[in-house]
């Protein structure tokens, strides 16, 4: 894992590129980014998870009672930026099976690009809990900002936000809303279109994880 700067994490491991390249394809089946997209959303749980918290409990091994470590994976909330944030979610889970799932449903204004909310539903307790947003692509940024400027209302103990791609202006819109929050990426591309598309990116991901146009 690379830094890009101090609250920005590349995830460059060459299964993450890998896997990523063929996910770009245009001739990539809905079932192949499906199934690739998880693979690789539970490689890059392994980087963002590395510093979660533990506990401690007893376990009675062939050989003897002792104390061990396990991820306290009650004080994790998955926050999904719906729709396309569930192509994420599922690999996640699969890694911290114990986690908590919040939905954040917000949708593009295709003339202003502005996020606007329809959807919002959190696990109780958010105040002791450590909060991982994540969505495909963070291109714009401003569906990102909208949705860590809702979940800091319930005070979470913190925020990061985990995305497939993002591009230099989507990165600095972000931090400049929000410079607490760290950011993990698979991939930095050039830069967005005037569609607010990252280039050359990979198409829609929400279109491409569920079939849609």
């Amino acid at each position: 894992m690379t830094l890009y700067n101090d609250k920005v994490h590349l995830i460059d491991h060459p299964l993450v590129q890998h896997k990523l390249t063929l996910m770009r394809r245009k001739d990539a089946s809905t079932n192949t980014f499906r199934t690739l997209l998880n693979e690789l959303s539970m490689l890059m749980a392994y980087e963002v998870t590395r510093d979660m918290p533990m506990q401690e409990v007893e376990v009675e091994t062939p050989l003897e009672k002792a104390t061990f470590k396990v991820i306290d994976g009650k004080k994790l909330v998955f926050v999904s930026i719906l729709r396309a944030g569930n192509g994420i979610l599922e690999g996640m889970l699969s890694v911290v099976p114990g986690a908590r799932v919040g939905h954040v449903g917000l949708y593009r204004d295709p003339k202003t690009l502005t996020a606007v909310e329809y959807y919002f539903k959190m696990p109780h307790d958010m105040e002791a809990r450590d909060i991982v947003v994540v969505d495909p692509m963070l291109a714009t940024g401003n569906s990102a900002i909208a949705a860590v400027e809702r979940l800091k209302e319930l005070n979470p103990k913190s925020i990061k936000f985990v995305c497939l791609l993002t591009c230099p202006e989507g990165i600095s819109a972000l931090q400049k809303a929000h410079p607490d929050v760290d950011i993990y990426t698979a991939a930095i591309d050039r830069q967005l279109s005037d569609h607010g598309y990252i280039l050359p990116g990979l198409g829609d991901a929400g279109d491409r994880i569920f079939g849609t146009k």
